[in-house]
Parts: structure tokens; C-alpha cells; sequence
């Protein structure tokens, strides 16, 4: 019998101020990275996709930021933060 799957994974990459897209407050947003990793006997073997996203900290919306984007947000992060 072989066990296999997928585990997420979440990373918190940076907090910064943007103005949201939705609500249109200038709010903290997390920078957040989600990885799934296939596992085999639950040990996670290699990841299987990538996904960056924004969070709102004042309404919750989520939007989704392509990798490029995701290292300027945090670059912009760390020179302004």
C-alpha cells in the first residue's frame, strides 16, 4: 500500500500599505506565498505550484500577484518598511 497526496503550505513574505483594490482604504496588506508539495508516506517530496496573493487587512480581500510582482511588492517593502 503506498500513501500519497498534497500539503499546502503558507508563507508570510511581507505587511505593506497598498490601497486596496476593492475597498479602496490604504490598508496593510500581507504578502503571502502558497505552496503545495506532493507527499509520498506523508514527507513532503517537491512542490507541485506556487501561488503568490495579497491579503487585505481591513476587508479581507485576496488578489492574486503574479511571482515578478510579488518579489517588487517585497523589495518595495523592505526600502520603504
Amino acid at each position: 500500500m503506498i500513501i500519497f497526496g498534497t500539503k499546502g503550505y503558507l508563507y508570510q513574505l511581507a505587511i505593506l500599505t497598498l490601497v486596496c483594490g476593492r475597498c479602496g482604504n490604504p490598508a496593510a496588506h500581507t504578502l503571502r506565498k502558497r505552496v503545495t508539495k506532493f507527499t509520498l508516506f506523508f514527507v513532503p517530496l517537491f512542490p507541485v505550484s506556487t501561488k503568490y496573493l495579497t491579503q487585505c487587512t481591513f476587508c479581507g480581500a485576496e488578489q492574486k500577484v503574479t511571482g515578478e510582482q510579488a518579489e517588487r511588492l517585497r523589495a518595495q517593502g523592505a526600502v520603504t518598511g
